[in-house]
């Protein structure tokens, strides 16, 4: 189960997608479970991150991933919705698309929401697909607001107390608040890959969960810049996966064999 994949020897790393392509190399690179990314879904929509403009594009690439034979956890801002029913609604559709998780933030448009209003969320998503792993995801480091380690921690009481199976906390973090975070919380708890600290050194630090959010969209797009500038000063094209093998992972896929 996805759920059992938190509580192993080491963090469970989680590749974060932006497209079928992308969830296509993670799979065929092993990782057991690949999420997505609302920035790397937005941005390649043309939209920016979480304004609520991504929910169809996530909910038709949720319906491509949940056929993958990995476990799929679906990032889905903050539900795309005030109503609690609502967003249990759009949770329960992903669940019948083979979903396994969900991230829901607690923020919008650059700024913490009242916390009883997304542990409503939890807790309406937790009654109709109680088998859900649904990640509350705690916002003060990410925007800087009440950003200590008492306000996350209560925040996190709230979300669990709701129903949470785990709690992420986005954004730089030193050790010492991750080691503050993980002891304070009893629940799998979720971080971003960190500049500083290696996956082992967070699983040291208490860490459950390690996303690599859209860190991988943002290298990519970086990636296929440097590749053309290399062309354009002269150099040799770089190295990478061959047109003919990521086509054939593409038509392995759309006829049903295993990706």
């Amino acid at each position: 189960m996805f759920r059992d994949l938190h509580y192993g020897e080491v963090p469970l790393l989680l590749p974060n997608a932006w497209d079928l392509g992308s969830a296509l190399a993670f799979v065929t690179a092993g990782f057991p479970a690949v999420g997505t990314t609302s920035f790397g879904i937005a941005a390649s929509s043309g939209q920016p991150d979480g304004d609520r403009a991504s929910k169809a594009a996530t909910a038709a690439l949720a319906a491509q991933l949940g056929r993958l034979p990995v476990h799929v956890t679906i990032d889905i801002e903050d539900g795309y919705s005030d109503d609690p029913d609502m967003v249990a609604d759009f949770v329960a559709s992903l669940a019948a698309l083979g979903v396994a998780g969900v991230n829901i933030e607690d923020s919008r448009a650059g700024h913490l929401m009242e916390r009883g209003a997304v542990a409503a969320k939890v807790a309406a998503v937790k009654r109709l697909t109680p088998e859900m792993f649904v990640n509350a995801r705690v916002d003060n480091m990410w925007f800087a607001e009440q950003a200590t380690v008492d306000a996350v921690l209560q925040r996190a009481k709230v979300y669990a107390d709701a129903g949470a199976d785990g709690i992420f906390v986005p954004g730089a973090l030193s050790a010492e608040d991750i080691r503050g975070i993980t002891a304070g919380i009893g629940l799998p708890v979720n971080v971003l890959a960190q500049p500083t600290l290696t996956v082992a050194e967070l699983g040291s630090l208490g860490v459950r969960r390690v996303s690599s959010g859209s860190l991988p969209y943002r290298c990519a797009v970086d990636a296929a810049v440097n590749a053309v500038n290399d062309l354009r000063e002269g150099r040799m094209a770089p190295a990478a996966t061959s047109y003919w093998d990521m086509q054939s992972r593409l038509e392995a896929f759309n006829t049903g064999a295993s990706a």
